[in-house]
């Protein structure tokens, strides 16, 4: 019974909120039980119960009341923390453990805490790590931890996703962001191969207790690319120890890669039980908008002017890696610096050239009237004159179409070039093609065709 109310549940909200917000903050959720019109549901951690009571509260009660009735009630398990909290009424937790009474194994005597060099590039924020869909969840942890580093319930804070997507942006952030807010906090930033340098060059020197020492100094440890510990036993040895010992006491520990826990080959199973013991949050290709948005701060921040066509074709053209786009943003000014020439379409077309092997030219509207003009046997003044001879009006009617749906130019743009029609007559034309697709079999055949040559045409 409880999972028919929750389905139904499921079914409400997924046509109230974003598809990736339901994919984010629901997919996750399962019922447990449904008991004296309480329905239970089993959220991954703390934060996704914190994040559904902030945000979806109003449509989760809305939902409860119309499967259970009025006196329904909604409560949340915490699997990993056993944990039980409800919508209504006061929460109950455990006692936490007190952290004064655990015994450090590592503290050496007379080892005094100094302020140790964060290694964060300054130029990493999160006032300029632009928030998507894509990165939504991993950003919000990362403004929670920097309010209250080790405090939360995600430690360790496991940021994951594909190479180029921005995780050292975001790690780096969070750790700018925790010395912005506790100026007194030691917060280190390194990458899992410098760390296995450190171990390297400490085991040589007999120096392996001044090492892991010098980690009782810190209360965030951020480490990138934990993937490169593979098959280091002896690092993720030293590594494990350090680990424990910064949790058990509270301290914060931020790891990225470029897969999650249950995906690290040749890693100590030990390890990846705790880095399962956070939060784990992916971060994925950003979408068309979120690449503006990054790109415009990119260029904003380099201070390059972009005009909004190049901003768009770059965009268009660079899709799965955040990385890409700043290496076209930087190669094009370069070219622009080197040549004397201006940032615009022609000199954007160039450079992305050279970044993306598939890269499609933009269609033009000139192509698209050329030809379908061949197609028709017909000549190309005549999409633009006034003739009213049917196979002509069917032919630019079907220019337009295709117009409006292969390229990004306005109606107004569209009309003119073809014999000054303004965009009321794109609208007519556009609708004449769609009812004869649903009509004509031979002619939805025609049109298929046709698009296909028209995007070969232009691929270089």
């Amino acid at each position: 019974m409880h999972q028919i109310v929750w389905n139904n549940c499921l079914k409400a909200i997924r046509d109230a909120i974003p598809e990736q917000s339901f994919k984010t903050w629901f997919e996750p959720v399962k019922p447990i039980k449904l008991e004296d019109d309480v329905l239970t549901i089993q959220v991954p951690n703390k934060f996704f119960y914190e994040w559904i009571e902030e945000h979806y509260l109003g449509i989760l009660k809305k939902c409860i009341r119309h499967e259970i009735g009025k006196q329904g009630r909604l409560e949340y398990f915490i699997p990993m923390e056993n944990q039980t909290r409800s919508s209504a009424g006061e929460p109950s937790f455990p006692k936490p453990l007190d952290s004064s009474h655990i015994v450090n194994p590592f503290v050496i005597p007379g080892i005094r805490k100094a302020k140790v060099e964060s290694n964060l590039h300054p130029d990493y924020r999160m006032s300029n790590y632009v928030e998507g869909d894509c990165n939504k969840l991993a950003r919000a942890a990362g403004i929670a931890i920097a309010r209250k580093p080790g405090g939360t319930a995600f430690n360790p804070l496991f940021i994951y996703g594909a190479v180029g997507l921005g995780k050292t942006h975001l790690v780096q952030a969070i750790g700018n962001e925790i010395l912005a807010n506790h100026p007194d906090k030691n917060v280190l930033y390194i990458s899992s191969e410098k760390f296995t340098q450190q171990v390297i060059q400490s085991i040589k020197n007999n120096a392996i207790d001044d090492f892991m020492a010098f980690f009782h100094n810190l209360d965030v440890l951020i480490i990138d690319d934990i993937q490169f510990l593979a098959n280091r036993t002896k690092t993720q040895e030293i590594f494990f120890h350090i680990f424990n010992n910064m949790h058990q006491v509270g301290k914060q520990i931020i790891i990225s890669s470029d897969r999650p826990p249950k995906d690290l080959q040749d890693v100590e199973e030990r390890l990846v039980s705790r880095f399962k013991w956070g939060l784990s949050a992916d971060i994925q290709a950003p979408d068309f908008e979120t690449r503006m948005a990054i790109l415009d701060a990119k260029s904003q921040l380099e201070e390059i002017q972009l005009p909004y066509p190049v901003l768009e074709l770059i965009c268009h053209n660079i899709k799965e890696s955040v990385r890409e786009l700043e290496g076209v943003l930087i190669s094009l000014a370069a070219q622009a610096s080197l040549n004397q020439r201006q940032i615009d379409v022609l000199l954007a077309k160039e450079v992305i050239e050279k970044f993306v092997r598939n890269y499609t030219r933009e269609i033009t509207l000139d192509q698209i009237q050329k030809m379908v003009a061949e197609h028709f046997n017909l000549k190309e003044e005549y999409l633009q004159g006034r003739t009213r001879k049917r196979s002509v009006v069917i032919a630019r009617q079907l220019s337009m179409y295709l117009a409006k749906n292969l390229t990004t130019y306005s109606l107004a743009k569209i009309g003119g070039t073809f014999g000054g029609r303004d965009h009321s007559t794109v609208i007519y034309s556009v609708k004449t093609i769609k009812d004869l697709l649903d009509t004509d079999d031979g002619f939805r055949s025609t049109v298929s065709e046709l698009e296909k040559k028209i995007k070969m045409s232009m691929a270089v």
